[in-house]
């Protein structure tokens, strides 16, 4: 198996973060390559060959290529995991893949909505009608969390998992952002056992200031 790691993608999206913070949480070597935003390079050519969606996360590994960071997590997991990020149990594999699933389809097109009407979106131009649907939509995602979390330190169970990636890069956005923030004891302490993780802090915990009111490049 190759160890010619290569990551495409800018470090202040949310979804390269997930791929940046596997590979630190697994200390794997890794050539980072700077892609998308004010760095551009997402039409050219050499890299729609690459992905063809032309959008940021992608991972190499030697003549592999892998787009989608839940993906390129899994990947990641499955092949230099073992019994840390990966359960080989399919029965507790299960329940990562759940979370992370269910991360994908209900808890991020929420908070990346409010972090899109919010954030990034200029002041003059919030809609605070749309903004009130995508807090509520995050809140109740969270509320979820919530309760899954209050009797288990992590997602999936006692140790970190990919799905504790997968929904965590959230947390730094959603807990630094101006805006109402019901309290949630179990998501907090799940937040603050992750500000605990070197890979967390190295790769999440960095400034999204060149986003602020600013929907395109």
């Amino acid at each position: 198996m190759s160890r010619n790691l290569t990551l495409w993608g800018r470090a202040s999206s949310a979804n390269v973060q997930k791929t940046l913070w596997a590979l630190e949480e697994l200390g794997l070597p890794y050539e980072h390559r700077l892609v998308g935003g004010s760095y551009g390079g997402l039409d050219d050519p050499a890299y729609r060959t690459l992905n063809p969606n032309g959008l940021v996360p992608t991972l190499q590994d030697g003549d592999l290529t892998v787009w989608e960071s839940h993906a390129t997590l899994r990947y990641l997991a499955a092949t230099h995991g073992a019994e840390t990020l990966w359960r080989a149990d399919p029965r507790r594999r299960a329940i990562v893949d759940q979370w992370t699933d269910w991360t994908a389809t209900t808890f991020q097109p929420g908070w990346l909505a409010v972090f899109w009407l919010f954030v990034r979106t200029p002041r003059e131009q919030h809609d605070a009608k749309a903004i009130a649907a995508a807090h509520a939509k995050t809140v109740s995602a969270l509320r979820l969390l919530d309760a899954n979390l209050a009797d288990r330190d992590f997602l999936a169970g006692d140790a970190l998992s990919y799905a504790d990636i997968a929904a965590g890069v959230a947390l730094y956005r959603w807990f630094t952002m101006d805006i109402d923030r019901p309290a949630m004891p179990g998501v907090e302490n799940w937040y603050l056992r992750l500000q605990r993780r070197e890979a967390f802090r190295k790769v999440v915990m960095v400034s999204y200031a060149e986003l602020v009111g600013r929907l395109a490049f």
